[in-house]
């Protein structure tokens, strides 16, 4: 215990700038193959869930593989909660770097852009290219917290004007993990004349009250920052600890204590050390620390807000007469995953959606992943989700990438796969 209350007390390592200085080392930039599409102009509008028209609305998105002649072969995907339109590199491009689900798109992987023509945008009300809080409004100022309240439903249909843009009607295949799977649901229940098959990863058809509660601790963190000024604030002014909080909050439902203990059970000897310290610092408290830090340096704070408050208003049942109602509309087959260890999206609640499908007559499968790894499994256990996105997918290609392989020490601690749930 002494080489913990040899630390400073209430010391930061570095000077109060820390923080600053780390957007200018994080910074997000786009990918080159990054482009924006205008989805409403002041003829035609996009009107939210709410009732309020948006006249000016882009849509950043990239594509990867070719649109064929029918139109009828693209895929698309939609990522996380503070996720981008960059799900993958572009080999034509120099030095592009790594998508967040490189892995799993490309030629011969599930997502297999030899055969389907691939397309991914950041949301609305996202910070990563689209229109969002921290974009401009008509009065030249930026939106802030003055930026409509958006839902799943309003994400979904910013998504289905930008395939009406692009000419494409319908889709072979709807997939994403998390706030992306939400997504994909509603897709299948708001628009089955679109989509041919739906593939939901470590999400259900409706938010719960815990994913709720964690959520609201995430807000208050933020707007309890003096620098949040009540959602008015600039680029060089924003509320960076409040955001960096909030990101500590989130790692918890991320991650799982199966996963923490295996990667730092105890360890007193802590990587990292821009924040105060009291008496000491446990390796996982730095790790903390270091991710809020990262997430602050390059996600707009008031965006987080928007897209919390997105995720709480998902449910496929709202105004549907339930779940089970709201399923009936569905016509695609639906393959949804859960993760044992998910705090997130609970397996049980992924389940539960699974059999909602199948009591509304309609096809789903459901399949479970033994993973200590929690909600981020979906992020990083490729290997075993290859074959069931695969099937999900529809994609008959083999597997040629080379599979990712497990550490010995996690192996001797558990056995992860995945396994098919009878509904």
């Amino acid at each position: 215990m002494s080489q913990l209350v040899s630390q400073s007390v209430g010391q930061p390592s570095a000077n109060g700038s820390h923080r600053e200085a780390l957007r200018e080392r994080h910074e997000w930039q786009p990918s080159a193959a990054q482009r924006s599409l205008a989805i409403a102009t002041a003829d035609e509008p996009f009107v939210t869930e709410g009732g309020v028209a948006i006249e000016h609305v882009e849509l950043a998105y990239e594509t990867w593989g070719r649109l064929n002649s029918k139109r009828d072969n693209a895929i698309l995907v939609f990522h996380a909660l503070t996720g981008d339109a960059h799900a993958a590199s572009h080999e034509e491009i120099e030095d592009d770097r790594l998508g967040w689900w490189e892995p799993l798109i490309g030629p011969g992987r599930p997502i297999d852009t030899d055969r389907y023509f691939v397309i991914c945008a950041n949301a609305l009300g996202s910070c990563y290219g689209s229109t969002g809080p921290c974009t401009l409004a008509p009065d030249g100022r930026r939106w802030n917290a003055r930026f409509p309240a958006l839902t799943v439903r309003d994400l979904v249909n910013a998504n289905l004007r930008l395939l009406d843009r692009l000419g494409i009607d319908t889709l072979a295949c709807a997939i994403g993990g998390s706030l992306g799977g939400m997504e994909a649901v509603e897709l299948a229940v708001l628009a089955p004349e679109r989509v041919k098959r739906t593939v939901v990863v470590a999400a259900s058809g409706r938010f719960h009250a815990q994913g709720i509660a964690y959520n609201e601790l995430q807000r208050r963190a933020i707007m309890l920052d003096p620098r949040w000024n009540g959602g008015d604030y600039d680029d060089a002014t924003g509320p960076w600890d409040g955001v960096a909080l909030a990101r500590m909050v989130g790692m918890l439902t991320f991650q799982a204590d199966e996963s923490m203990t295996l990667r730092f059970g105890r360890n007193a000897d802590a990587r990292y050390h821009e924040w105060p310290e009291f008496h000491g610092r446990f390796d996982i408290e730095g790790y903390l620390h270091y991710q809020g830090d990262k997430l602050a340096s390059r996600f707009d704070a008031n965006s987080y807000l928007y897209l919390l408050r997105v995720m709480d208003s998902h449910d496929i049942g709202r105004d549907r007469g339930g779940v089970v109602e709201a399923a009936r509309r569905i016509t695609s087959p639906v393959t949804l995953i859960g993760i044992r260890t998910d705090i997130l999206f609970p397996a049980t609640h992924v389940q539960s959606t699974a059999e909602a499908i199948t009591a509304a007559g309609r096809e789903a499968r459901y399949w479970e992943l033994n993973s200590p790894h929690g909600h981020d499994a979906f992020l990083k256990e490729f290997d075993r989700l290859d074959t069931v996105l695969r099937e999900g997918i529809g994609t008959d290609t083999a597997p040629h990438v080379p599979l990712k392989p497990v550490d010995l020490a996690e192996r001797r601690t558990y056995e992860s796969s995945l396994r098919a749930v009878a509904i």
